[in-house]
């Protein structure tokens, strides 16, 4: 079957993590799609061209034929309800819970933890660690953010569920932005980032020319 190419907008310095989701779901369910990127620091994403694409004027979003769609988990969740597994690799657990339990892990990943998100902002993941310690409320998001990983993820353990889903790549980049940082964190948390760090698809992004 072909498939209409899609066009994911992602921000020109590659450090968004919910485009980063978004980019990774394509590549691993093999889709094609050509990356347009705004200047989110010039205000490119409130220009009304842009906003014709996402309702909500942020990045990402997907563009297909004449659909849109913003919000990565929504995106994620709609690439995978149309290119299902097993002719396309998964994007989400096929067990009804564990797959309850990857969106409920990237839906608190988007909404909480505001405090280290700021503080530890994905610049430090692509770019440079930052010299600052945490503040105590920067703390306690990272001790929140360490207590919620240590009961998800055992010792050697590399993927949330036995084997990867998208929520394992939102998952690893939060904990990156410790990581990358020098902030600490405990091994198998350690592990499992590094693990998680080196999907191919993930290194694609890594890899993409930062402005």
């Amino acid at each position: 079957m072909k498939i209409t190419p899609f066009t994911l907008y992602a921000d020109s310095l590659f450090t968004s993590p919910y485009a980063m989701s978004v980019f990774v779901a394509l590549l691993e369910k093999d889709l094609p799609f050509e990356v347009k990127t705004l200047d989110l620091d010039a205000g490119e994403q409130q220009k009304n061209t842009y906003r014709q694409q996402s309702l909500t004027s942020r990045v990402p979003a997907l563009v297909h034929g004449d659909f849109s769609l913003s919000e990565s988990s929504a995106i994620t969740e709609y690439l995978e309800e149309l290119f299902p597994a097993p002719e396309y690799a998964a994007l989400y657990p096929a067990n009804l819970q564990q797959r309850a339990k990857a969106r409920q892990t990237q839906a608190w990943l988007r909404s909480d933890l505001l405090d280290l998100r700021i503080e530890r902002s994905t610049n430090v993941v692509f770019f440079a660690p930052v010299d600052q310690a945490l503040s105590a409320k920067g703390q306690a998001a990272a001790d929140k953010l360490i207590a919620a990983a240590s009961l998800l993820i055992e010792d050697g353990q590399t993927h949330l569920f036995g084997q990867w889903c998208i929520a394992d790549t939102d998952l690893a980049l939060m904990l990156m932005r410790l990581i990358k940082n020098g902030d600490p964190v405990p091994e198998k948390l350690l592990n499992y980032a590094n693990a998680q760090w080196q999907r191919p698809s993930v290194q694609k992004w890594i890899a993409q020319k930062r402005a």
